[in-house]
């Protein structure tokens, strides 16, 4: 846990804690809990009795996991845990792992269970079940099946394939269920998580938007001091949220910096300038970097690569900008949570994005980091960013990479790529608001591959770029759908494009949801 966050958690908030097995949905456990107004946070499989009982959560969560607990070396839980008096509530694999280790039995399910199930409730269903239908749909995803529960623990639930989908000792402060309350597809699932989180732990739901303002704007505070920070605005909601907190927290003390990179959406820049500088009289400087960002990707191609090197950039334009703040020490980043479980946070996540707000930092970075929305998800920080008084065009901007269109660009990024494909991601999204379907997309874009395709257009045979439409709809990023786009708006997507656009002669759909591809293209 960062200093940050130390200090944010240490102002009243009751912390239930997610411990990650490898689960694919440790996350949305995380969010889960937070829509329940109690603060989560994500740890890995590895913390120790003496960590947790050094943090005092009011509860502990086990997340699912895709391993066997027989298979030899699957993660395990410190055993003395279970001996804190801290509520703990299994799920899945967290559950098979309670039973395992407190006396239960868990063996393999014949034929395993996977999706939708039909889940009967079994007496009065105990603390976590209690009067619910006793006939319900609830997620499964499992082969394993916990055949008898630790014992002193009541069976309060079964499904046809799993004797015990539901389990609880309530004087030992132990809970399980096989099934994934985390999710849409479990009807009453968050009611299993509020009433866990009331009934088990006893927790109180402090997590509100006042409460975390109140808590970060405090954190700034303390951390900056008399000090002076910069911002980088980039034109996303991260960073804009970023900046007005900490606008708030310090005033006039911060200054925000508009790198203009030249790889920006159209008319982004005015924009920024016009609500930070203007609306919200913020010390602001615009630095005109657009040269330096494309001679330093010039020739490049690797994805990685050029995601380091506008990291890198960015950082440069920064310390370029200095000299209208000399005494600037800290750096204001729009560092998000799953930023931050991205990056590595937990012994089972993976690197999945170099440059995200927390990676592609050089080694010689001259500024302390300030990351006032590192505790946050994507959905907390657009209500934080409206009860800031953040304008609507600002808080509900769907999301932008760091990098920019340079991700968006396959291959070498040049002024001229980057024209193209500023221009046809205008097009993409304006047909979609005037659709009336922007706030149902997740993200839309345009994506400029590095190919050639033949058309004919007039009498001429063509040879140009084609241009790729990505639109998806998800809830979190951490999964997403393609959008259902009307094909009267992809035909008026595809005629602008090919019309306005110089140099591009087709236009394409992206039908790929996440997993098994990325939401952006590099």
């Amino acid at each position: 846990m960062t200093a940050g966050a130390a200090a944010v958690t240490g102002r009243g908030f009751d912390t239930v804690l997610v411990v990650d097995f490898g689960a694919q949905y440790a996350q949305l456990i995380a969010r889960r809990v937070r829509e329940c107004e109690v603060y989560s946070e994500i740890v890995p499989a590895s913390i120790t009795a003496d960590e947790i009982a050094a943090r005092r959560p009011a509860g502990v969560i086990l997340s699912g996991g895709p391993a066997s607990v027989h298979v030899e070396g699957a993660p395990i839980l410190d055993p003395e845990i279970y001996g804190l008096e801290v509520p703990v509530l299994g799920i899945c694999y967290g559950a098979q792992l309670i039973a395992e280790q407190l006396g239960g039995s868990v063996g393999p399910n014949a034929r395993g269970e996977y999706g939708r199930a039909e889940m009967t409730v079994a007496g009065t269903g105990g603390s976590l079940l209690e009067g619910l239908p006793a006939s319900q749909p609830v997620w499964m995803s499992h082969f394993d099946a916990i055949v008898e529960p630790p014992p002193g623990a009541t069976v309060t639930a079964s499904t046809a394939a799993s004797p015990v989908a539901a389990f609880e000792d309530p004087d030992r402060g132990l809970y399980g269920v096989q099934f994934h309350p985390e999710v849409e597809h479990t009807l009453h699932g968050l009611q299993v998580i509020e009433r866990f989180l009331r009934r088990g732990c006893g927790a109180r739901p402090s997590w509100s938007m006042d409460s975390i303002i109140d808590a970060s704007v405090a954190s700034v505070r303390d951390q900056v001091g008399r000090g002076r920070a910069i911002c980088g605005l980039s034109g996303g909601v991260d960073s804009a949220v970023a900046a007005a907190l900490v606008h708030r927290a310090i005033g006039d003390q911060l200054t925000c910096v508009l790198v203009d990179t030249g790889l920006l959406r159209l008319d982004e820049a005015d924009q920024v300038q016009e609500t930070f500088g203007r609306h919200f009289g913020m010390d602001f400087v615009r630095v005109d970097a657009a040269t330096e960002f494309f001679g330093a990707l010039a020739g490049i191609t690797e994805p990685e690569t050029k995601r380091k090197v506008v990291g890198e950039q960015f950082i440069r334009a920064f310390e370029r900008a200095r000299h209208q703040v000399p005494d600037a020490g800290f750096l204001v980043q729009g560092t998000l949570y799953p930023d931050v479980i991205e990056s590595g946070a937990t012994t089972h996540s993976s690197t999945i994005k170099s440059h995200h707000n927390v990676g592609g930092l050089p080694d010689d970075l001259d500024f302390e980091l300030v990351e006032p929305l590192r505790l946050l998800f994507k959905d907390e920080v657009r209500a934080v960013g409206a009860e800031l008084g953040l304008p609507d065009e600002i808080v509900h901007r769907q999301p932008f990479p760091g990098p920019g269109l340079a991700v968006r660009i396959i291959g070498e990024v040049t002024p001229e790529a980057a024209a193209t494909l500023r221009h046809a991601d205008a097009i993409v999204r304006e047909e979609l608001r005037t659709a009336g379907l922007e706030r149902e997309i997740w993200q839309s874009f345009a994506v400029l591959p590095d190919i050639r395709t033949v058309g004919v257009m007039g009498d001429e045979r063509t040879y140009g770029r084609p241009v790729v439409i990505r639109a998806v709809t998800s809830s979190d990023a951490m999964t997403a759908d393609w959008a259902r786009l009307p094909h009267d708006v992809l035909e008026a997507m595809s005629s602008r494009v090919i019309a306005e656009v110089p140099g591009v002669n087709r236009v394409v759909y992206d039908i790929t949801s996440k997993p098994p591809a990325t939401i952006e293209w590099e």
